[in-house]
């Protein structure tokens, strides 16, 4: 398992994690910070509405991203645990007539460096404030329909173009990169050699925002770029609020946004990324993967040029041709010709990441689309609506190969996602402790690859940080 890449936090941060373990509550520090980089203004309602008086609703979900930002750089990646921890930390947003400032009370000492919040740490705290109240003001209101597929789509644009994602006079060189943050360290150390060629050749990166294969690419091409003199390097950061506490945003990261769900943070990687690299990572990589394939399987998709690379050292090789023969079993030939599969190999990963923005540019200047989102992508309602991994949605799924490819990719991927929220979501951790594992039933010839694939991901330690015995969270019929 990772060590020093994954775990940032001070000696002190960690003594007082321990303390916590034995049942003592968490003293962290007590302070007020004003904004760093954006929303430096509230509206009265908008204060209102974050005061605190409804603990399930805004103010929850404000006061769970906020922890996660300031727990950056803990090795802990089940967000009840964090939770719990942190059950006494609190965050009250004062409204002066200077401005606004954020009042903490025991906040992570982690975040501070000799009294001080890192600059980097207070500029995703507002970032997580700017994006709560904006997806609460528009996406709970009658501008988007989001039962349409193309109201869902606004919606995305609107909240990246409100974070400042979107640039207008620029060509593509967003890599989204995805892969686990429960990776070994050479793993890592791969990552951050592949993000450092791309850097040198001028590309920007988009990732989940946490740490692993996450925080890697970044940190590689945040070298490459100093390198090249380029002080316009991007790094940025897709997150949302089920996920954030269990991989708080590394602190590369800067251009933070959350989205409200994992289906638009997802849609949101696609329509703003120009081109992919999976490395090698568990479950929640997978549902990646699946969620790109089946967007990609659509014939009106299948002209459209979206470089996908799947890559990683000369020990990730097995991984990826279990993956490859998992898509192949499931999915067809028509699948696996979507990707290429490069190994212990960061220079060529580079090039074809730089070529294929050529081709990407090419193809969208054709098109009329623009460089910033990719409009044109068609994403079915399959891959849109929420999902939410209950015990009889996860039971019925429909895993058959008598459908569409890109209909069996939908569901593949929301199996997936519901073993991503039983191993590290606080909602989804209680079902499992509640009900029990969930249950996944299909085709014979789904389900004895999927079982070979969860098989090898518990075995290979890619299901959980802590690397100890894992308790699977699920059952194959």
């Amino acid at each position: 398992m990772i060590n020093n890449p994954v775990a940032d936090a001070s000696d002190e941060e960690r003594a007082a994690h321990r303390r916590c373990e034995l049942g003592e509550a968490y003293e962290g520090v007590n302070t007020s910070v004003r904004p760093v980089g954006s929303l430096e203004l509230l509206s009265q309602q908008e204060v209102n509405e974050l005061r605190g008086s409804d603990r399930d609703g805004l103010y929850e979900i404000f006061r769970r991203c906020a922890l996660a930002v300031l727990n950056c750089g803990i090795d802990i990646d089940d967000a009840r645990v964090v939770l719990e921890r942190h059950r006494n930390f609190d965050i009250e947003v004062i409204q002066q007539e200077r401005g606004l400032k954020l009042r903490l009370t025991n906040a992570p000492r982690g975040a501070f460096v000799d009294g001080k919040m890192i600059k980097g740490i207070q500029e995703h705290l507002f970032a997580v404030l700017r994006d709560v109240l904006y997806i609460n003001r528009e996406l709970h209101g009658d501008r988007f329909d989001l039962n349409e597929s193309a109201g869902v789509t606004n919606a995305v644009f609107h909240i990246l173009r409100n974070a400042g994602i979107l640039k207008l006079r620029t060509t593509p060189n967003l890599v989204v990169c995805w892969g686990g943050h429960s990776i070994s360290r050479h793993e890592y150390d791969y990552t951050k050699d592949v993000g450092y060629e791309m850097g040198l050749r001028g590309l920007s990166v988009i990732t989940g925002c946490g740490p692993g294969a996450m925080k890697g690419p970044m940190k590689g091409a945040n070298i490459g770029h100093a390198k090249q003199r380029l002080k316009s390097g991007r790094y940025i950061g897709i997150s949302e609020p089920g996920i954030i506490a269990a991989e708080s945003p590394n602190p590369i990261v800067n251009h933070l946004v959350i989205l409200p769900d994992i289906e638009k943070r997802l849609e949101a990687f696609v329509r703003a990324g120009h081109a992919i690299v999976v490395f090698p990572g568990g479950v929640g990589t997978a549902e990646e993967i699946l969620y790109l394939l089946g967007i990609l399987l659509h014939p009106e998709n299948r002209e459209m040029p979206l470089p996908l690379v799947f890559t990683g050292p000369a020990s990730a090789e097995s991984y990826f041709r279990r993956l490859d023969d998992f898509i192949g079993a499931t999915l067809g030939d028509e699948a696996r010709a979507l990707y290429e599969i490069v190994i212990d190999d960061p220079i060529t990963v580079a090039r074809r990441m730089r070529e294929g923005m050529v081709e990407v540019q090419r193809y969208r200047r054709a098109t009329s689309d623009a460089y910033y989102f990719n409009w044109r992508l068609r994403i079915e309602p399959e891959f849109q609506k929420p999902f939410e991994p209950t015990h009889a949605n996860m039971a019925s799924l429909q895993l058959s190969r008598d459908r569409q490819d890109y209909k069996l990719a939908a569901d593949l991927r929301r199996a997936f996602s519901g073993i991503v929220a039983g191993n590290v979501k606080a909602e989804g951790i209680a079902a499992i402790e509640e009900h029990g594992p969930f249950i996944l039933d299909g085709e014979k010839a789904i389900m004895e690859p999927l079982d070979d694939l969860l098989a090898a991901f518990v075995a290979q330690n890619r299901m959980k940080l802590d690397g100890g015995d894992y308790e699977p969270v699920y059952r194959l019929g």
